[in-house]
C-alpha cells in the first residue's frame, strides 16, 4: 500500500509524468514602434524535450501570438433612404487586436475541438464572448465580418505549414507584424499535439511601445488632450499658411 502511493506521488509530480516537453525563444522580446515603423518580424524557434523515446505518430506544432484584447461594438450598416446608418450591434467583450496562428499541418488535423475550446487557439475562439441582444437573429455573422476585416487589415492570420519541423524535435517559424500595431504585451504561445490532443505548451511575452516623437504624441493625447488639440490646431495653420505663401511666390 505505501509503495503505491509513493508511485502515485511520483507519477503525479510537475514534470515527472509529462514524457514530452517545449523549450522555445524568441528573436526579439522587445519591439518599438517610431515614426518611421513599417512592421517587424519575429522569429520563433525551439525543441521538444522528451525524458523517453518519442511516441509513435506524427506530433503538430501551433504557435500564436497574441495582441492586446480590447472591448468593442461591432455594428451592421442598413441603407435608407440612400444614406448608410448604423443599426443593429453587437458587443464583444474582447477581441485580439493582433492575432497569427501557425502550424505544422491543417489545423483540422493537428488540433481537436475539445483543444481548442479549453485553450483559445483559433481566432474565433480567442474572440471572448459575444453578446446576445434580442433584436439580431445571428449574432456569429458579426463575429464573421469583424474576422473578415481584420484580415484584410492582415492583423488576424492563419499560416497553415508555416511551422517547420525537423526529425520530430526542433521547430522553427515566422510571424509577421503589420505596420498598424497596438502598443501593450503581446503573448506567444506554443502548442505541441498529438492526435489533436495538446501534450506540452510554452508561453513568452512580447512587449511592443511606441519610442520617441510617436510615444510623445501619444502620451500627449492620452494626458493632456487639451494640449494635444491646441497642438494639432497650430501645426495646421501653420500649414495651411505656409501652404498659401509658396502658392503665392509661384504666382508672382
Amino acid at each position: 500500500m505505501i509503495r503505491a502511493l509513493c508511485l502515485l506521488l511520483v507519477l503525479s509530480w510537475p514534470g515527472v509524468a509529462q514524457a514530452e516537453d517545449l523549450v522555445a525563444g524568441l528573436s526579439k522580446s522587445r519591439i518599438s514602434i517610431s515614426a518611421n515603423f513599417d512592421g517587424s518580424e519575429i522569429l520563433i524557434f525551439g525543441a521538444v524535450k522528451r525524458a523517453a523515446p518519442a511516441p509513435e505518430g506524427q506530433i503538430g506544432l501551433i504557435v500564436t501570438v497574441e495582441g492586446p484584447k480590447n472591448p468593442l461594438v461591432v455594428r451592421r450598416k442598413d441603407k435608407q433612404a440612400n444614406i448608410w446608418i448604423n443599426s443593429a450591434g453587437v458587443q464583444v467583450d474582447g477581441a485580439p487586436s493582433f492575432y497569427a496562428v501557425n502550424t505544422s499541418g491543417p489545423i483540422d488535423e493537428v488540433l481537436d475541438e475539445a483543444s481548442d475550446a479549453a485553450h483559445r487557439i483559433t481566432v474565433r475562439k480567442a474572440i471572448q464572448s459575444v453578446g446576445d441582444p434580442e433584436d439580431v437573429a445571428d449574432p456569429s455573422i458579426f463575429t464573421d465580418a469583424l474576422i473578415r476585416i481584420r484580415e484584410e487589415a492582415n492583423l488576424y492570420q492563419l499560416n497553415v505549414g508555416a511551422v517547420e519541423v525537423s526529425d520530430q524535435t526542433l521547430f522553427n517559424t515566422s510571424v509577421a507584424l503589420p505596420a498598424n500595431l497596438v502598443e501593450g504585451a503581446y503573448t506567444s504561445r506554443v502548442f505541441l499535439t498529438r492526435g489533436g490532443a495538446i501534450v506540452a505548451e510554452y508561453a513568452s511575452i512580447i512587449d511592443v511601445e511606441k519610442v520617441g516623437l510617436e510615444r510623445f504624441l501619444y502620451v500627449l493625447a492620452h494626458d493632456q488632450p487639451a494640449v494635444y488639440g491646441l497642438l494639432s490646431l497650430a501645426i495646421a495653420i501653420a500649414a495651411g499658411w505656409g501652404a498659401s505663401a509658396v502658392f503665392r511666390y509661384i504666382q508672382s
